[in-house]
């Protein structure tokens, strides 16, 4: 499952607007990513980091101004040195309003979170509004369970910093794409945190309009560590009988009923069933390739449950997501009888039985494929391996290669595969060795993994088809002959004549002896495959 879940990161984050989508790579939250140590911008000796100076003309400082009794604007209270309450640390992320740093506290040595927000950012009244509200809601939850617990707010002449708890094990989305393979036991586990934060939030009286694996962190590095909402920056405090119509939220997370512009906190039910949804599966329920397609998704509310995994996923599990995303918010089950569900139960229906990972379902798909569709996919990795969207498979990559030395032995995978739920032989996992290992040398290296189990979406796109096709046609006749295709294969040893008039056999639908774009094309976007004798999606 993990490396399906990592086609998110393609799309992490489209939030909703009526401005025009950002590139797929875009994210969205704090932390954003895991950038190099800055040195924090309150150190007068040290340059400010470099997004930061692009916008500030002068560098940054903390420092207390001569008159003590200076209110700020955000707080309404005198300012802060907060260097004289904390040691300010290494970066740990950012985003568009702060940058999140360690900090240790001076009087008792334990180390937290510090986001600091730059004044400069908060140029509207409306962003001094949201974020004042923020604070309060912060405030007003922490100490409730799986939420995570806010220190204080600290204003000086040129940022504002929330200081909060260190969640050392980091985000939720990170944590299932480098994990892969969740039974349904661990999926509901999660799934419970989850929806006690609902069940929690809307007890206390909050919305948090922006439920997502990203705002969900680990306190620790441990297998079962906990788990701690954070973000609360589109949240608002409930108004009895109020309907909201804000569109606020994240593309692939959002409600119906916010496009409709009339929602309430049922809103957050239907993005936690979206959470669990990927984690038993390792996609999102409702996908497309732009906002506009994904928003259509969402309207139409169909939800698969056909496909592989779902057939091997108990009804029990299928039962309470299909009352979490139930498209009417009147009939959607709500946080506190969703913990109440059989399947969330400690002794309930959810099995211990792991499924069956992405990428073991995407290595089985690579070994049915024909010889040219695997060099094809080779190429076409090989000029997509710079993406943002690759990090998530080089993270399951360098998981598996224990010994960091580029490149996956058959013991590594062996023993990657068993971590995913794999319950093959060794034959067959040396089968799935032998056909991810293109040049035969008897290892996988980064980009034949890549291309033995990346998601199909990245590989459809028109000009890298056609890239991929160029490659084999060497003489630009435009079609790819036999001697092509003898020569391209011969190179990794995989050219002998039953080979070649096997592949010239499944692609060659015109049945001239060659393979013309529109053939090639088709044979790289064939939908599924036959794997273990059932009919797959290709993930």
């Amino acid at each position: 499952m993990g490396l399906c879940f990592t086609k998110l990161k393609k799309f992490k984050d489209i939030p909703i607007s009526s401005s025009p989508p950002p590139p797929p790579h875009h994210r969205y939250s704090v932390p954003q990513h895991r950038p190099a140590p800055a040195s924090p911008p309150w150190k007068p000796s040290s340059p400010p980091p470099p997004r930061i100076a692009t916008t500030t003309a002068t560098t940054m400082t903390t420092q207390r101004p001569p008159n003590s009794n200076n209110i700020g604007p955000i707080l309404a209270k005198p300012y802060t040195d907060i260097t004289k309450l904390y040691d300010l640390d290494k970066e740990l992320g950012r985003g568009h309003f702060g940058i999140t740093y360690l900090c240790t506290e001076k009087a008792t040595g334990i180390k937290y979170a510090c986001k600091s927000i730059s004044r400069r950012k908060l140029v509207t009244e409306k962003d001094i509004q949201d974020v004042r509200r923020e604070i309060l809601i912060l405030e007003h939850l922490t100490g409730q369970p799986n939420i995570v617990e806010f220190k204080g707010a600290y204003e000086d002449t040129e940022h504002l910093h929330l200081v909060m708890e260190l969640c050392s094990g980091g985000e939720l989305f990170d944590r299932i794409a480098a994990k892969g393979s969740y039974s349904e036991k661990e999926a509901s586990g999660i799934g419970m945190q989850i929806l006690n934060v609902v069940h929690v939030c809307h007890f206390m009286g909050v919305m948090h309009r922006d439920l997502k694996p990203e705002n969900f962190l680990m306190v620790n590095t441990t297998e079962d560590s906990p788990l701690m909402a954070t973000d609360f920056g589109l949240s608002v405090f409930i108004e009895e009988g109020r309907t909201y119509r804000e569109i606020v939220g994240s593309a692939y997370y959002i409600a119906p009923e916010v496009l409709g512009r009339s929602y309430g906190k049922e809103i957050d039910v239907w993005s936690a069933g979206v959470i669990l949804y990927i984690l038993l599966c390792g996609f999102p329920p409702f996908w497309a390739e732009t906002e506009r397609g994904i928003l259509e998704a969402i309207r139409n509310n169909h939800v698969d449950f056909d496909s592989s995994p779902w057939p091997s996923i108990s009804n029990a599990a299928k039962d309470l997501l299909k009352k979490l995303l139930t498209k009417d918010p009147k009939k959607r089950i709500t946080a506190a009888e969703a913990l109440e569900h059989p399947w969330l139960q400690k002794d309930g229906e959810a099995s211990d039985a792991p499924i069956d990972s992405a990428v073991l379902i995407r290595m089985k798909q690579f070994r049915a494929m024909n010889k040219l569709k695997k060099l094809a996919l080779k190429v076409m990795a090989e000029s997509l391996q710079s993406e943002e969207e690759l990090k998530g498979l080089r993270q399951m990559f360098n998981n598996i290669d224990t010994d960091r030395s580029g490149t996956i032995t058959y013991e590594e995978l062996k023993t990657g595969l068993t971590k995913l739920g794999s319950r093959l032989s060794e034959t067959e996992i040396q089968q799935l060795m032998d056909a991810a290992d293109v040049d035969r040398n008897g290892t996988i290296d980064y980009i034949e993994f890549i291309t033995a189990t990346m998601h199909k979406h990245r590989l459809e796109k028109e000009e890298i088809l056609f890239k991929a096709f160029k490659h084999f046609d060497v003489d630009n006749s435009g079609f790819i002959t036999r001697d092509e295709l003898r020569q391209a294969m011969e190179k990794y040893g995989m050219g002998d004549d039953a080979t070649i008039d096997e592949v010239i056999k499944d692609v060659d639908t015109n049945n001239d002896g060659r393979i013309n774009y529109d053939e090639f094309a088709a044979m790289m976007r064939k939908g599924t495959v036959e794997v273990d004798g059932q009919q797959r999606r290709d993930y």
